[in-house]
């Protein structure tokens, strides 16, 4: 039996979700029906042809990215704001961000938060090629944070012995250090990390 009072939204939430969880090649218009209980006809009828059901879904990533609002009461936690949100936002949608890319809108996908960075560098004093610096450079954190996350998420983890820690050569290295070497051992707070970076970052480039 056929659903009725199918909503676009509907059809783009139910694609969106089978993106997210089994990547793009895995969205047919067939099988997004049977998720929605529904005829491919009605499908059809909602968003057209798959390369516009595509369409809409990434015009619609472009557009989440686009809420993306600065928090804080000084420029350095608004700016350190809109880098925990830009990478949540990436780390929640990495195919859907994968298929933005693909059609050419990455630029178009970052642009308010770069209108966020651009405006708190303004309010912390930074002008010119100082406030772009500061707008690259926290973007470039982001991204290439959750470039790195993923790959150790497909990776197994391999942490260093702690005799490899502390090798002979070259000399100068410090005593061993045990208390270290279990916390390099041990599971990686990957947000922790995030923000020790990035507020570092930020510190460095405000006056």
């Amino acid at each position: 039996m056929t659903r009725s009072a199918l909503t676009r939204d509907e059809v783009l939430d139910t694609a969106a979700a089978l993106v997210r969880e089994h990547g793009p090649a895995a969205l047919t218009m067939r099988r997004l029906a049977a998720e929605l209980g529904t005829a491919v006809t009605s499908i059809y009828w909602h968003v057209g042809n798959r390369e516009s059901l595509l369409d809409a879904l990434v015009a619609r990533t472009v557009a989440d990215l686009g809420t993306i609002r600065p928090r804080g009461a000084t420029p350095a936690e608004r700016i350190v704001s809109v880098a925990r949100a830009l990478r949540r936002a990436l780390r929640e949608r990495p195919h859907l961000v994968a298929m933005v890319h693909e059609r050419g809108l990455t630029e178009r996908m970052f642009l308010p938060a770069q209108r966020a960075l651009v405006h708190e560098a303004h309010a912390a004093g930074l002008r010119g090629s100082r406030a772009a610096a500061l707008v690259h450079a926290v973007q470039f954190q982001v991204v290439g944070h959750v470039l790195v996350e993923r790959n150790r998420e497909r990776a197994p983890a391999q942490p260093p012995a702690e005799t490899d820690l502390w090798a002979t050569e070259p000399t100068g290295l410090p005593a061993p250090d045990p208390e270290l070497a279990r916390a390099l051992a041990a599971p990686v707070d990957t947000e922790a990390v995030f923000l020790v970076a990035v507020r570092a970052l930020v510190a460095g480039l405000l006056p």
